[in-house]
């Protein structure tokens, strides 16, 4: 296993496998150790630029490695308020520190009641199978 699902009650998971926690109105994105299984290891990371304004499903980051990629969506409505530039020079981040310095991009949220809709832990582990 890559890692640990993390079950703060700040951090909801989508069905793409990316985790989101939420603090204030701002969520912060990142990937799940079962997406971090089925991707190979990521060598080039494309993130949206700030100011984006995304829909929850749109495509948002694009992480390459070694001629596959793995489409990163938005798991909520809202607008890109900051990338994480430290994974341009350090993608192995996403890996080894996935829930600190290896999140992919924070969102200002439209709607932050629509994070309640996200699954828990308990129903990520359930859902993954981990």
């Amino acid at each position: 296993m890559v890692g640990k699902i993390n079950d703060a009650d700040n951090i909801r998971y989508t069905k793409r496998h990316e985790w989101v926690m939420l603090e204030d109105e701002l969520a912060t994105v990142g990937l799940t150790p079962y997406a971090q299984r089925e991707a190979a290891e990521i060598d080039l990371v494309e993130l949206p630029a700030e100011e984006t304004e995304l829909r929850a499903g749109d495509e948002a980051a694009t992480l390459e490695s070694r001629g596959d990629s793995l489409s990163v969506t938005a798991p909520l409505d809202g607008m890109v308020v900051e990338a994480n530039s430290l994974l341009e020079d350090a993608p192995g981040l996403i890996y080894s520190d996935p829930y600190g310095d290896g999140w992919l991009f924070r969102m200002e949220l439209t709607d932050i009641g629509a994070w309640n809709d996200l699954m828990t832990a308990e129903e990520y582990e359930k859902f993954a199978g981990d």
